[in-house]
């Protein structure tokens, strides 16, 4: 591992993204000692409540704060640093066709507005490494795609002195990643599993939309970090998000201590570097602990 002065930045959609797509990386590299901070785009006031146990009064009504709280907790039990960056929830539109975006929400900002917010950010931490999303946004909510296009401009400018100089002073990050959580391969071996136990399987219609897509997400990832003892604060991560992550899913359908087992790293995709890297890669931060990085 490098200085404990490097700075990882990622940049996420909604409250839960940060547990479900790469949390026991976060935390493993905010306790080896290097800072790590979340950026969530919006507040998430549009999410439904996926947890039947939270389907109680009081909960809709008061969603907005509701997810603060647990965004707290969620960033508490990672040990991370935390930023709102603001915007308002989208929404997953429904229905064919589909409806209208709501309006001021925050796929409908203009990406370089948007991307000035980010680079306000990016300028005030100095991250040396940013993870964010690939051009399908992970999956193609409104705001993970918005998410993908201001942070591929951030990239792009946070470094330039003459793109948005009240955003403060230039920073050029060095590494970007995008985060590849929902691996097939990962997912068919804990069904597999589950199924020879004798066991049912959260993971079926996950599966079943995989054989349908046919997209190999694992082909593209080029960076696997060892992160297994770190996966019971991601578990305490996901579990934080109570209104959103329902503890029968697939996220808790496989115990830690079996996944530590059979895959005990996270995916990620690493699509932008100014610095030399040899692939595949386990460390989001290889090549940048050489001498004369700018700390």
């Amino acid at each position: 591992m490098g200085s404990p002065t490097l700075r990882l930045l990622a940049i996420h959609a909604h409250p839960d993204d940060e547990a479900s797509k790469g949390a026991a990386t976060l935390a493993r590299y905010a306790a080896e000692g290097h800072r790590v901070m979340v950026l969530t785009c919006t507040g998430g006031e549009r999410g439904d409540i996926l947890n039947p146990a939270m389907e109680k009064p009081g909960v809709l009504e008061n969603l907005p704060a509701i997810r603060k709280e647990e965004m707290a907790r969620s960033v508490a039990a990672l040990g991370v640093e935390h930023r709102w960056l603001g915007y308002e929830d989208s929404g997953l539109p429904q229905g064919d066709p589909l409806p209208p975006l709501p309006e001021g929400c925050f796929a409908l900002v203009p990406p370089e507005e948007a991307a000035t917010s980010v680079i306000k950010v990016i300028r005030e931490f100095k991250p040396h490494v940013i993870i964010t999303y690939d051009e399908n946004g992970g999956y193609p909510h409104p705001d993970h795609l918005k998410v993908h296009e201001a942070s591929m401009i951030a990239w792009e400018k946070a470094g330039d002195p003459t793109f948005a100089p009240e955003a403060g002073e230039p920073w050029t990050p060095l590494k970007l990643y995008y985060t590849h959580g929902f691996i097939r391969q990962r997912m068919q071996i804990f069904h597999d599993l589950l199924i020879e136990e004798g066991k049912p399987s959260p993971y079926t219609s996950m599966l079943e939309r995989y054989k349908r897509n046919k997209a190999d997400i694992f082909a593209r990832v080029t960076t696997q970090v060892e992160c297994a003892k770190y996966f019971p604060q991601r578990e305490e991560s996901l579990r934080a998000h109570a209104t959103q992550i329902d503890p029968a899913g697939a996220f808790f359908g496989t115990p830690s201590d079996v996944q530590a087992k059979y895959w005990p790293t996270e995916e990620f995709e690493l699509a932008k570097t100014r610095v030399a890297t040899t692939l595949p890669e386990d460390d989001l931060f290889a090549g940048i602990e050489e001498e004369g990085v700018e700390r």
